[in-house]
């Protein structure tokens, strides 16, 4: 039997794409165009366009177009990390590290080795890690403004750990997650893994827009709000004080729970108090050392109501049975001895000293930032193709993430995220110069 018109139309411009006979960026005729020039019904050109979108092979955008993607560049390039050469200079993911770190190692290493607690270390823990280290997170954490007492900390894997067993105990498929228009991209893998809705939320300068909040939780079951109110990634907002307290009021009028994601919040010099000094009873928190420390050290903690303590602790046991003992046994003598409080300072003078850069290289070019963070936010003309600048620049070896992995909305804006954490201070001049090289020619075209 012959294969439907439309279908054999499907097969062809997929091939056009694939091999490169219809650019990156080009924009396909209107539907009607479409159908005027092949000879079908407008309603079957519609049918072609949504097929190609399913394929990953176009992007569509209200009130534009249809556009051709850029198949060079890997799928969900930005939340799936992908191998990076020697020679390739990293601007999607950032992993900050100093100078001396592994020296740090090296020492932590061998006064554990001379402790007398190395048997331990080989055995099962409990769930939620041992009453000793949950005792020096708990006080690691009142320093940072968290109040909170041993018995309400969990230690797990990483912060993106905690959201995801903080999304088992306590969300379920088809709830509705009050999320940022642009957020962080982990959230976004968990809330397809455990068939979860965002709910997207717009962005004003220092926060969400808490009207538009307010309204999805007076029209929709909003279950729980995930949020990242110091330091969020990607747009580096701190909100106020007065944000905080509005955000707080809201989900208590609504009887929606908290998700307060406090990764970078290191970062911040003086921000106003977390959201779980305000709510502790509704609200988890979730933070780590992978961005203060090191990525490769993967210990992370949450800070849940009573409540919730006990069904945290199974997911951790569904999940990863109980916290890695040695690197938790290294996290928890950096965090008494003062490791923690010096490695996050130098960061912080770190990061500021690559935002800096930042001003001098990107000068005269929008963005948005805040000025201890390690990102910046390049938002693009609306004719620009954020997707065929992002393959300009991989080809002059530099990775940069576009807006998609961050968008929850029907509308992806034409963007970048510049990650500034993850190469020294002399290649992150020089790609910069390139960024702004490549945007401004892109601009000109």
């Amino acid at each position: 039997m012959a294969a439907p018109r439309y279908k054999k139309l499907v097969d062809t411009l997929a091939s056009d794409i694939r091999a490169g006979r219809l650019a990156a960026g080009a924009r396909l005729p209107t539907h009607r165009a479409m159908a005027a020039r092949e000879g079908i019904a407008v309603v079957t050109a519609t049918r072609v366009y949504a097929e190609l979108e399913a394929m990953g092979l176009v992007s569509r955008e209200q009130g534009r177009g249809t556009f051709v993607r850029d198949m060079t560049l890997p799928t969900g390039h930005g939340i799936d990390q992908q191998a990076v050469t020697q020679r390739t200079v990293d601007l999607n993911f950032n992993y900050p590290s100093l100078p001396g770190q592994a020296d740090l190692l090296r020492r932590a290493l061998r006064e554990v080795a001379a402790s007398g607690d190395l048997d331990a270390l080989l055995r099962y823990q409990p769930h939620s890690g041992r009453s000793q280290d949950r005792a020096s997170i708990a006080r690691h954490l009142k320093r940072r403004g968290v109040p909170t007492d041993p018995d309400r900390v969990l230690i797990v894997n990483g912060a993106q750990h905690g959201l995801a067993v903080t999304v088992m105990a306590s969300l379920g498929a088809g709830d509705v997650v009050a999320v940022d228009a642009l957020t962080y991209p982990g959230f976004k893998v968990l809330a397809h893994a455990f068939h979860l809705e965002p709910a997207p939320i717009p962005a004003t300068a220092d926060g969400p827009d808490l009207e538009a909040l307010e309204n999805l939780c007076a029209t929709r079951p909003v279950r729980a709000i995930y949020t990242m109110p110091t330091l969020h990634n990607p747009l580096g907002w701190v909100m106020p004080a007065t944000g905080r307290d509005r955000l707080v009021a809201i989900a208590r009028h609504h009887g929606v729970r908290i998700i307060e994601d406090a990764s970078y919040a290191y970062l911040a010099q003086d921000p106003p108090p977390p959201l779980v000094a305000t709510a502790p009873d509704i609200t988890v928190y979730v933070s780590g050392l992978s961005k203060s420390v090191a990525t490769g050290l993967r210990v992370g903690f949450v800070v849940a109501p009573p409540r919730a303590v006990p069904s945290l602790e199974r997911a951790i046991r569904a999940t990863t049975w109980n916290v890695p003992a040695l690197a938790t046994a290294i996290a928890c003598r950096w965090l008494e001895d003062g490791t923690v409080d010096h490695l996050e300072a130098q960061k912080r003078e770190d990061a500021q000293a690559r935002q800096t850069l930042v001003a001098q290289e990107l000068a005269g070019l929008p963005r948005i930032s805040h000025p201890s963070s390690y990102f910046t936010w390049l938002p693009l003309p609306e004719d620009a193709r954020a997707d065929r600048l992002t393959a300009t620049l991989a080809r002059s070896g530099i990775s940069v993430a576009t807006a998609e992995p961050f968008s929850t909305s029907a509308h992806t804006p034409q963007a970048i995220r510049l990650a500034l954490g993850s190469t020294d201070l002399v290649g992150l001049r020089s790609a910069l110069r390139t960024v702004r090289r490549v945007v401004l020619e892109d601009a000109c075209t």
